[in-house]
């Protein structure tokens, strides 16, 4: 999602799932994507707007299998997900998670990627990648599914806020 052209209606499709979000989450979620997607423009980013989540997912190519990143959002925040991150180094004891293979960070805001912790948890998941990113390849982004279920985007205290805005006097 780069803002020098139009948005292709994927990427418009993407903002339309971002509004369902408290505006923090969602404008963390988008800084996030396109801070990975910047990093990776090689990537075919995987947008799915999930039960749980709204995800994307940073892959060398259209295989979902071979996904390394993604950015996942929910009510509650966002997380950067290393998808092949559970054999990775963590010296610094930032990565969540005690699954077979994804480890996560909470994202608390946009500076949270500058960390050279988090810019070193990257850069060795890159490197540990089943399959290279190539740089000569132009990635895509898409809109790989849409759950017609969704858990609430939104927090409780941010339904409720809402509801007394919107209470007639």
């Amino acid at each position: 999602m780069k803002p020098s052209r139009m948005p292709t209606a994927d990427e418009q499709r993407f903002e339309t799932f971002l509004a369902e979000f408290d505006p923090v989450i969602a404008a963390l979620g988008r800084d996030a994507v396109n801070w990975l997607h910047r990093r990776l423009p090689s990537a075919d980013v995987m947008v799915y707007d999930n039960y749980n989540f709204l995800v994307a997912g940073f892959s060398p190519n259209s295989r979902p299998s071979d996904a390394v990143l993604s950015i996942a959002m929910s009510a509650r925040g966002v997380a950067l997900c290393f998808l092949q991150g559970a054999g990775l180094p963590d010296p610094h004891g930032m990565l969540r998670g005690s699954g077979r293979v994804v480890r996560n960070i909470h994202l608390g805001s946009t500076d949270d990627l500058a960390w050279p912790e988090v810019q070193m948890l990257v850069d060795v998941a890159l490197d540990h990648a089943r399959v290279p990113f190539e740089t000569n390849r132009t990635g895509r982004f898409y809109v790989k599914s849409v759950s017609a279920k969704k858990r609430p985007r939104r927090s409780v205290a941010t339904a409720q806020r809402r509801r007394k805005v919107a209470a007639p006097a």
